[in-house]
């Protein structure tokens, strides 16, 4: 593979290429005052603020030549040049989403707003371009369409990057990126529509989204912490989260999230409640440890915060860590299910058939990527690590020495490996006009590509046996 582009700073957050926080002013500032100090910052670009600090307008250089110079006098309020309202950027966006405002605004500049509003750093149209090929640029230009365009465009820019060298799971962090992004952005219109909450809520994504390894045509996994409320004011806060968590639901199909088949949506009370109730619903779990409760678990498990408070996701971390402490047998429950989780490999070494019909196609998310996931998972929910996505969590069993530093090492190459490989389908089916899928011809592949892909399943293979085994006691 070739060395990464500079397009793999697409890959990450704003931060690592915004400049410092700018001058900012009551919009009531003499501009006389406000260009002085502009000048003497030597800032291309200034913000004015409100009592909280929150932009309300912004003045650039550009403001400053066609609506001040010889148009208006030194004691005119800023307010009178400034531009409103301020087009901003979440601090926690990716800098995908940065380029894509810049370029369909045609900014100059982009505040980067923290979680209370407040401008954290200043990104700058040249920098920020900077780091993108030009063939990157038309996919980046339709990530600030609607929804259907982002989605329809996160293909093109995830075959880009990967044709320029980007490795696969910085890939594969954007495009999960942007299916997060789409969750908010849905979210909002939701908000917008039905107006201010009864109460705060926190929204969680569970499954492969909380994991941050959502590929291109994810199924819906979601839920909404709500804060807590008086009994008696429940028939109006449900009624309320209800309708919003119905319209959620749906323009995320609309977006290209199916719905989940077995229903782990906010639109179904299951998986909206106050924290109280879903502390005491993973009890339930593992109390019980069957059916429905190990499906939910296996799922649930994986969840973090998108939008919202994340407080009340940690507070639900931790209380998941104590129940796990107290129950273990939920975890052998949960292994004993993983069992039937196999690699696609037959016991003469070849690749399994999974696809129906006269096709000879490995479903290598199901037969590769998910045995790898579960057995992971297991090990580092025993272990009590917070991390949900699959790297991380090998990386903190390396720490902690519950694998050996070359076991990780193995299952991490492994992870890749299955992540291109899946991925590189999902977007040759997108490319053919096809839904995204898992089946993989691996018959197409080289010899020197299916060796690789043989040694990476029988990686997964031992070690999922391995942990199963460690749980359940059982030899394979």
């Amino acid at each position: 593979m070739r060395a990464a582009s500079p397009a793999a700073a697409l890959t990450g957050g704003v931060a690592g290429a915004m400049g410092p926080v700018p001058p900012a002013f009551p919009p009531e500032a003499p501009l006389g005052d406000v260009l002085a100090a502009m000048a003497q910052a030597r800032a291309s670009a200034v913000l004015a603020v409100d009592a909280e600090g929150r932009p309300v307008g912004i003045l650039t250089e550009q403001d400053v030549s066609r609506r001040v110079a010889f148009r208006l006098p030194p004691e005119a309020p800023l307010a009178a040049a400034m531009t409103t309202p301020v087009i901003g950027c979440a601090e926690d966006a990716g800098l995908w989403r940065a380029v894509a405002l810049l370029r369909a605004g045609r900014l100059r500049h982009l505040p980067v707003l923290g979680a209370d509003g407040r401008c954290v750093g200043m990104l700058h149209r040249a920098e920020t371009l900077a780091a993108v090929s030009g063939r990157l640029l038309g996919h980046l230009d339709a990530l600030a369409g609607d929804d259907a365009a982002v989605k329809e465009a996160q293909a093109g820019v995830a075959t880009a990057l990967l044709g320029e060298g980007v490795a696969v799971r910085d890939v594969v962090s954007l495009v999960s990126g942007i299916n997060i992004e789409l969750h908010r952005r849905v979210l909002d219109r939701c908000l917008a529509t039905h107006g201010s909450p009864p109460v705060a809520f926190t929204l969680l994504v569970m499954g492969s989204g909380g994991r941050g390894e959502s590929l291109l045509r994810p199924d819906q996994d979601n839920g909404l912490i709500l804060a807590d409320y008086p009994d008696a004011e429940h028939d109006r806060v449900d009624a309320w989260f209800r309708a919003l968590a119905a319209d959620f639901n749906a323009g995320l199909a609309a977006a290209g999230f199916p719905l989940c088949p077995g229903g782990i949506m906010a639109m179904n009370p299951l998986w909206r409640k106050t924290l109280p109730q879903w502390q005491h619903q993973m009890e339930i779990w593992a109390r019980r440890r069957s059916g429905a409760a190990l499906l939910f678990s296996d799922i649930a498990f994986d969840f973090r915060a998108v939008a919202g408070d994340p407080a009340p996701a940690q507070a639900l971390r931790r209380h998941l860590a104590r129940v796990l402490e107290a129950n273990p047998a939920l975890l052998v429950a949960m292994a004993g299910q993983n069992q039937s989780l196999t690699v696609g490999l037959t016991l003469f070494g070849g690749f399994t058939d999974d696809e129906p019909g006269p096709g000879t196609r490995t479903d290598l998310k199901l037969h590769g990527l998910m045995p790898l996931v579960a057995a992971v998972r297991l090990i580092a929910l025993r272990d009590g690590i917070a991390e949900t996505g699959t790297p991380a969590r090998l990386a903190a069993l390396a720490a902690r020495g519950s694998l050996l530093g070359r076991e990780a090492a193995e299952l991490e190459s492994a992870f890749d490996l299955l992540l291109d490989v899946v991925l590189r389908q999902q977007l040759a089916d997108h490319a053919a006009g096809q839904a995204p899928g898992n089946l993989v011809d691996t018959a197409a592949m080289s010899r020197g590509a299916r060796g690789a892909l043989r040694d990476a399943l029988k990686a997964v293979r031992g070690f999922s046996r391995g942990a199963i085994g460690s749980f359940t006691g059982q030899l394979w």
